[in-house]
């Protein structure tokens, strides 16, 4: 950019007037204005960790991540392994314990005690008493094994958190949870456990246990 010098000495673009004090500079001679001075390359030094020219004055190069400031490469930590969801099942068997705290008149202990185990498999496992006529086919069918058990006996429901559920569907005969002593009333839903006993109809216990 060229200026001008007044005659009172100031710098002005204007080459009649002074920009600062107005004064007539007519005919002055211009001053030309000191060339730019360019700054210095920088950068180009390469990483001493991968060998990647360095970008300017970054901190960090741009290949490998190494910090030209605390000379320190980057560690990534392992992604946490994922754990599967544990697999629930359930053994079935008649319990003599239960039977004779809640002895149902008119209804005799099975001479034979069959015990067998299922899956409890998401999202709903229902216990009651197949039938044909009623619609009933829950997974744990025990129309062979406990005459107390109602046709639509008791719910198991895996939450959104993770967590099964047991709920009362209304049975006749009650759904009790481990040693309480009053059943769950209808549509009441608790959260279960591993080891957690399920009594329900005249002798029967289902206990859950995970894998």
């Amino acid at each position: 950019m060229t200026t001008y010098t007044c005659p009172k000495g100031h710098d002005s673009s204007a080459d009649d007037f002074c920009d600062t004090c107005g004064a007539r500079i007519s005919g002055a001679a211009p001053v030309a204005a000191p060339p730019a001075t360019l700054a210095a390359p920088t950068g180009g030094v390469p990483c001493p960790h991968c060998g990647t020219p360095r970008v300017g004055a970054g901190r960090f190069c741009e290949d490998c991540g190494f910090d030209h400031q605390t000379g320190k490469i980057p560690v990534l930590t392992a992604p946490a392994p994922v754990t599967a969801p544990a697999s629930w099942t359930a053994s079935i068997a008649p319990d003599r314990g239960y039977f004779e705290a809640n002895a149902i008149e008119g209804v005799d202990f099975p001479a034979t005690a069959a015990a067998r185990t299922v899956v409890v498999a998401p999202p709903q496992i229902r216990i009651g008493r197949a039938s044909t006529s009623k619609g009933t086919a829950p997974e744990i069918d025990l129309r062979d094994d406990d005459p107390g058990v109602s046709h639509s006996h008791a719910l198991l429901t895996l939450s959104v958190d993770g967590v099964w559920l047991l709920s009362d569907l209304g049975s006749t005969n009650g759904t009790y949870l481990n040693d309480e002593q009053k059943p769950l009333t209808a549509g009441q839903s608790r959260a279960l456990n591993p080891g957690d006993r399920i009594h329900v109809g005249a002798w029967t216990t289902i206990t859950l246990h995970t894998s």
